[in-house]
């Protein structure tokens, strides 16, 4: 299990009581995997910002004990300890966390928060993670929220209009062209299967054809196998099947390993809506968060 960046704090400081600069990356992070007995997994798991998240939260202890003039910073990367912190090792406390913390005044300056501790009821979830993480879980939150509407306002449309919305999908991807010259919507009975074309080129010399399905359970090999028969009987190379719901192993098997002289994608409901707040289609946006950090290459100029 992969500690909170309170529980990392003491094991960090002590690693720093041979009085000797650490870096953090290099030799804190590893040391502290070490210490904490973490596995392969838990070592790389990420964040969704791309960073790893145990080194994230050693990096978050890192600003919490600087914070209290615990440690310092002789140079970029790297970490040494002061008389101060030298002091909390001896005291041994049980734990060094964000009560223990409260008592240094520059810790309560640097965070704006009273010298009294907060009652129990009303600790927050930075108490077990640090605040990018509280922002990153909340949007991955939001957005789980937002791909159920989406899919639920996608079964509620006609099939006619379902069928425009995933040429609208395909060509905001980059298909096509930038006019409605480059898609087709075919979309009736006789379409022998056919929902859509994305022409490549002006010409149509080379097109993508698409067959839109709102589906309920998984869609089989059977149906991909009758879309395949409908791009031989097209003489396409090329093909997409985007479905409401999800497709079965055998399915995917078929489309991604047994076709020789075509390329099949497919496209479940989970993809589908992933794609469509990735181009902004049918969402909109509310706010922006900007998370800024101190640019330490800028002060080393001075």
């Amino acid at each position: 299990m992969i500690p909170n960046w309170q529980d990392i704090c003491k094991p960090f400081l002590e690693m720093l009581s041979d009085d000797k600069p650490h870096h953090i990356n290099k030799e804190l992070v590893p040391r502290l995997a070490d210490y904490f007995n973490l596995t392969p997994e838990e070592r790389t798991q990420t964040l969704k910002s791309g960073d790893f998240r145990f080194r994230n939260r050693v990096w978050w202890a890192r600003y919490e004990l600087f914070d209290a003039k615990l440690i310092e910073s002789p140079q970029k990367g790297f970490v040494k300890i002061t008389e101060r912190g030298r002091k909390v090792l001896k005291e041994d406390p049980a734990k060094i966390d964000k009560v223990y913390l409260m008592q240094f005044p520059e810790h309560r300056e640097a965070n704006k928060i009273s010298p009294e501790p907060p009652p129990e009821e009303s600790k927050i979830p930075w108490d077990e993670v640090n605040p990018e993480e509280v922002i990153q879980e909340g949007e991955e939150i939001l957005n789980n929220k937002l791909k159920k509407d989406l899919l639920s306002k996608i079964l509620n449309m006609s099939p006619t209009s379902f069928e425009r919305l995933v040429l609208e999908v395909i060509t905001k991807m980059g298909y096509g062209g930038p006019s409605d010259e480059y898609k087709l919507h075919m979309g009736k009975s006789g379409d022998e299967g056919i929902d859509g074309i994305i022409k490549q080129d002006l010409l149509g010399l080379d097109k993508v054809y698409l067959q839109a399905k709102r589906w309920v359970g998984s869609v089989g090999r059977q149906e991909i196998q009758k879309f395949v028969g409908a791009l031989h009987g097209q003489g396409a190379k090329k093909g997409i099947f985007i479905t409401t719901s999800s497709f079965t192993n055998d399915a995917k098997s078929y489309a991604e390993r047994e076709l020789k002289d075509m390329t099949v994608v497919l496209i479940d409901g989970d993809t589908l809506v992933d794609h469509m707040i990735s181009f902004d289609i049918g969402v909109q946006g509310k706010y922006v968060v900007r998370i800024k950090k101190v640019d330490d290459d800028y002060f080393e100029e001075f």
